[in-house]
């Protein structure tokens, strides 16, 4: 049975930057994925470079308008996992198309841990008023 309440407390200093580490490992991770799919998706070579340089930069302008830390543009928790999931859902998917699908739902349940952690741990934090 999980304990909740020992889960809502708040990650120790060296987990808490080891998981913020790592979801910034995921994040470059989930880009890469990105582009390999656009290099991947079609036959001629502009096309290729063109989907290969804009999967990865349409989820970085994303990202950094609404799910990073200094995001420009404030929203609520929700509108911060949304955003969240659909990067990492089509890093997922993208990794699928890519016929590796083992690697998808791996990277799919690592990137759901790793925001679940991190969401729990800031969330305790604020409650504690750290």
């Amino acid at each position: 049975m999980i304990d909740v309440e020992r889960l809502l407390m708040k990650l120790p200093g060296p987990l808490h930057v080891l998981n913020e580490g790592f979801a910034f490992l995921l994040e470059l991770a989930a880009l890469a994925v990105l582009a390999w799919w656009g290099w991947s998706s079609a036959e001629p070579v502009l096309l290729r470079l063109a989907l290969a340089l804009a999967a990865p930069t349409l989820a970085a302008v994303v990202w950094g308008l609404f799910a990073a830390p200094k995001a420009r543009i404030r929203l609520p928790l929700a509108g911060v996992l949304l955003v969240k999931a659909l990067v990492f859902g089509a890093a997922a998917l993208a990794l699928h198309a890519l016929d590796r699908p083992s690697w998808a739902v791996a990277f799919a349940l690592v990137a759901l841990l790793n925001t679940a952690l991190a969401t729990a741990d800031r969330q305790a934090a604020m409650h504690r008023g750290a």
